[in-house]
């Protein structure tokens, strides 16, 4: 074990050793007057029983930044593991919403189906966090159903194996 300042000459190192804490990934997705946006996300994270809250938090150097930020309703898409090929289409130049067959929430916001579970939220806050806005909702609604979370770490696309 190593020690190191995660400072701008380490950036790399803090990026690596952040991998190592595996995240499930998902899509969140919001409704514009252009029509839906979504964006692959792993910074998602459940914040409060009661009330229902989560988090997740868009990048400041995103062009799509304030669209996300300042959503009044979003939903979060928990892929499964058979998923990846639903990140890769809302990660930049990625097919986005072409040929998927949506729905839409009460709230307006595009629906993707087949995914692990979805909430669907109400902007609740957003707090400035360095190259990051972290944005929280009040969840209003939620689906799920059985199967494996999609789970990133180390670069690496995978599937969580309970015993």
């Amino acid at each position: 074990m190593t020690s190191f300042i995660p400072d701008h000459a380490n950036a790399r190192r803090f990026r690596d050793a952040l991998g190592n804490f595996a995240t499930g990934v998902t899509v969140v997705t919001i409704a514009t007057p252009d029509g839906p946006e979504g964006v692959t996300a792993n910074s998602f994270a459940s914040v409060s029983l009661a009330p229902p809250l989560v988090l997740w938090s868009p990048g400041k150097f995103s062009r799509r930044h304030d669209l996300f930020a300042q959503a009044a309703f979003f939903s979060v898409h928990v892929l499964a593991e058979d998923q990846k090929d639903l990140a890769d289409r809302f990660t930049r130049g990625g097919a986005q919403f072409d040929g998927l067959d949506l729905a839409e929430s009460p709230d307006g916001v595009a629906i993707i189906p087949g995914v692990l579970c979805r909430f669907d939220c109400r902007l609740e806050a957003s707090h400035d966090a360095g190259d990051h806005t972290l944005v929280i909702g009040r969840v209003l609604r939620a689906e799920e159903r059985p199967g494996r979370p999609l789970v990133f770490a180390q670069g690496k696309w995978g599937g969580h194996r309970p015993d």
